[in-house]
C-alpha cells in the first residue's frame, strides 16, 4: 500500500508543471509522509455543477495546475464533441493564489484544442465574466475563483454559451472527458495564441449597470463599502460614480485584493466577525447603509443602523426588499428563488400578479427560469438584470439596494421601515439557518441518514404536516440530496452544501401581523420558535 502510494505520487510529480507544487510533493515523498500522501491521492477532486473547488496543493485531491489543465482539456473535448470547434471561450479570474496561473493554463489548453480563448484583462468580479460570455458570443466561459471560501482554497467555475453555469447532464459529460485525459504531455499547451481582452468588455459591463436604475431616481444614500479583500472595489466604485451616488467610504483594511485575507478567518460577509471592520467604519462615518461584496463580488451583503448600532440584513430580507422595489417600479416577468429562500417572494409576486418559480439551490437553476425578471437566493445572491448577467451579481444588486435606500431617505424612511410595512402586508416571514461545518464528511451523511430513517413528527411543538425526501424529486423539481419538512406555520429544509463541508438547515416561520403595533410581539414569537426548531432539529439529526 505504501509503495503503491509513493509510486503514484512520483508519477504525478514527474508531470507536474508547477515548480512550487513539485517541491511540496517531493518533500512529502522524501519524508514518506503516508498520511498526507493518502489524503492527496485518495481519489480526485470531483467535477460537478459547481465545477471544481478545493484546497490548493499538490496531488489529484487538491487544486493545482495539473488538475486545472486536465479540467480544461475535458471542457475543450466536451465543446469539440458538441461541434463548437473554433468557438470562443472567455476566461476570468479573481485575485486568489494561483488564479492567474490557472487562467493562463486554461487559455493555453483551449488554444491547443482548436478553440479561441480570450482572458479578461485582470482580476475582475465574476459577474463581469458572466456578462462577457453573452456580450462576446462565446460558447463557454471559465471563472477561476473560490468565491467566499477560506484563503487556502481555489476553484474553477464553468459557464456555457447562454451565460449561466452548467447543470446536469453537462457536468457529468465534462467530468467523463476529464477522466479520459491520460498524460498531461498529451494535452497541447502552446505558449501563445490567445487574446487578452482590453478594457472594452468592462466598459460595456459598466454601461449595462446603468440599466438597473430608474431614470431620474434619487441617488442620495451614503454608503460604507468593503470588498472583503477581493476584486470588487474598482468596479463598484466605477458603477457608483456612473450612477451619481455619493462615493462610498471604503473599509481601508479590506479594500485591496489580498489572497491571504488577513482580517477575516472566512471572507464571507455572513460569517461571524467578517463585518466587524465595516461596522467600525460605519460608526465613524454614519452612512445610510453598509454594502459588502464577497471576494469575487457576485454576492452583496447589506447592513443597516438598528437602534444604537448596526446589523446585517439577512439575505432573505434584502431579497424581499429588492423584489418589492422592482414591483413598485412596474417590473414584469417571472420572479424566482431557490427552495431554501423565504416564501415571502412568492407572496410579493402573487400580490403583484406576477409569475413565480421555485428552483433547486444555486443560480445555475434560477438563471434558467423562463422569462426571468428577478431571482435571488438567501446566500446573498441577487440577479437584478438577467438580460445582462445570467447569474448573481453583487455590483448591480448594490446599485439597486442603494437606489431603494435613497428613495426611502427622501421620505424620511429606512429599509427597516419598509420591512415592517411588508410584514404587516404579507405576514412576518422570519428566517434563520443552522449551519454545521465538519472536518469529517461522514458526519453529514450520518445526519441525513438519521433524518431519513426517523423523520421528526414535530419541531418546536409544531406538527410536521408533510415530510419530503427531495432525493425522489417532486412534480416541479428534479432530484437533489435534501429533506423538506412543512410544519403548521413553518418550513425546514436540510441539505449538504454543494461547495463547502457543511450541513445546512434552512428555517422559516410565518406569522400573521395585525398591524404595526403587533410587530414587536410577532418578532419575539418568531425568534422563540426559530430557536426551538434549531434545538429540536439538532437533536433529531444528531448534530
Amino acid at each position: 500500500m505504501q509503495d503503491e502510494l509513493i509510486a503514484r505520487a512520483k508519477a504525478w510529480l514527474a508531470e507536474d508543471p508547477d515548480a512550487e507544487t513539485r517541491d511540496e510533493l517531493a518533500k512529502l515523498v522524501d519524508a514518506e509522509d503516508v498520511t498526507e500522501l493518502a489524503a492527496r491521492f485518495s481519489g480526485t477532486l470531483q467535477f460537478g455543477t459547481a465545477g471544481l473547488r478545493g484546497e490548493l496543493g499538490a496531488g489529484p485531491m487538491r487544486m493545482n495546475r495539473s488538475v486545472v489543465i486536465r479540467a480544461a482539456a475535458g471542457l475543450a473535448a466536451y465543446l469539440s464533441a458538441k461541434g463548437e470547434t473554433g468557438g470562443l471561450v472567455v476566461i476570468g479570474y479573481d485575485a486568489r493564489h494561483k488564479s492567474a496561473d490557472f487562467a493562463r493554463d486554461t487559455a493555453a489548453v483551449m488554444t491547443g484544442a482548436g478553440l479561441r480563448a480570450a482572458v479578461l484583462p485582470r482580476p475582475l468580479p465574476t459577474p463581469v465574466l458572466a456578462y462577457a460570455i453573452r456580450h462576446l458570443g462565446a460558447v463557454a466561459g471559465v471563472e477561476v475563483t473560490a468565491s467566499h471560501n477560506p484563503p487556502r482554497d481555489n476553484g474553477y467555475k464553468v459557464y456555457l454559451g447562454d451565460g449561466s453555469q452548467i447543470v446536469p447532464p453537462a457536468d457529468a459529460e465534462i467530468a467523463a472527458e476529464i477522466d479520459a485525459v491520460r498524460a498531461l504531455a498529451d494535452v497541447p499547451r502552446p505558449d501563445s495564441g490567445w487574446e487578452t481582452l482590453d478594457e472594452g468588455v468592462l466598459d460595456a459591463y459598466l454601461a449595462r449597470t446603468d440599466a438597473v436604475l430608474a431614470e431620474g431616481s434619487p441617488r442620495t444614500a451614503r454608503t460604507v463599502y468593503t470588498a472583503m479583500h477581493g476584486v470588487g472595489k474598482d468596479v463598484l466604485l466605477a458603477a457608483f460614480a456612473r450612477a451619481g451616488f455619493p462615493e462610498p467610504v471604503l473599509v481601508a483594511e479590506q479594500a485591496e485584493p489580498d489572497p491571504d485575507f488577513p482580517t477575516v478567518a472566512f471572507p464571507n460577509p455572513e460569517e461571524p466577525g467578517a463585518m466587524d471592520l465595516a461596522f467600525a467604519a460605519a460608526r465613524a462615518a454614519e452612512p445610510d447603509l453598509i454594502i459588502a461584496n464577497d471576494p469575487d463580488a457576485d454576492r452583496c451583503a447589506v447592513a443597516v443602523k438598528a437602534g444604537a448600532d448596526w446589523r446585517m440584513l439577512r439575505g432573505d430580507e434584502v431579497g424581499a426588499l429588492l423584489a418589492e422595489h422592482l414591483v413598485r417600479r412596474g417590473a414584469r416577468g417571472t420572479f424566482a428563488e431557490s427552495i431554501v429562500s423565504s416564501s415571502l417572494l412568492g407572496r410579493i409576486a402573487e400580490g403583484a400578479g406576477l409569475p413565480y418559480e421555485e428552483t433547486l439551490t444555486g443560480f445555475k437553476w434560477i438563471a434558467r427560469v423562463e422569462g426571468l425578471r428577478y431571482g435571488y437566493e438567501e446566500a446573498l445572491g441577487y440577479c437584478v438584470d438577467p438580460d445582462g448577467v445570467r447569474d448573481k451579481d453583487g455590483i448591480t444588486a448594490a446599485l439597486l439596494i442603494t437606489e431603494l435606500a435613497s428613495e426611502l431617505k427622501e421620505r424620511g424612511r429606512t429599509l427597516l421601515d419598509l420591512l415592517d410595512d411588508m410584514a404587516v402586508a404579507y405576514g412576518l416571514h422570519a428566517t434563520d439557518q443552522l449551519s454545521v461545518r465538519v472536518e469529517d464528511l461522514s458526519v453529514i451523511a450520518n445526519a441525513m441518514r438519521r433524518l431519513r430513517e426517523r423523520p421528526p413528527a414535530e419541531l418546536a411543538g409544531l406538527a410536521v404536516t408533510k415530510a419530503e425526501d427531495l432525493n425522489e424529486g417532486t412534480d416541479r423539481l428534479p432530484p437533489t440530496d435534501g429533506l423538506r419538512y412543512t410544519l403548521d406555520g413553518a418550513r425546514v429544509i436540510v441539505r449538504p452544501s454543494g461547495t463547502e463541508p457543511k450541513l445546512k438547515c434552512y428555517l422559516e416561520v410565518v406569522l400573521p401581523v395585525g398591524g404595526h403595533a403587533d410587530l414587536a410581539a410577532a418578532h419575539a414569537r418568531a425568534a422563540e420558535l426559530l430557536t426551538a426548531i434549531k434545538r429540536d432539529l439538532s437533536a433529531a439529526a444528531g448534530i
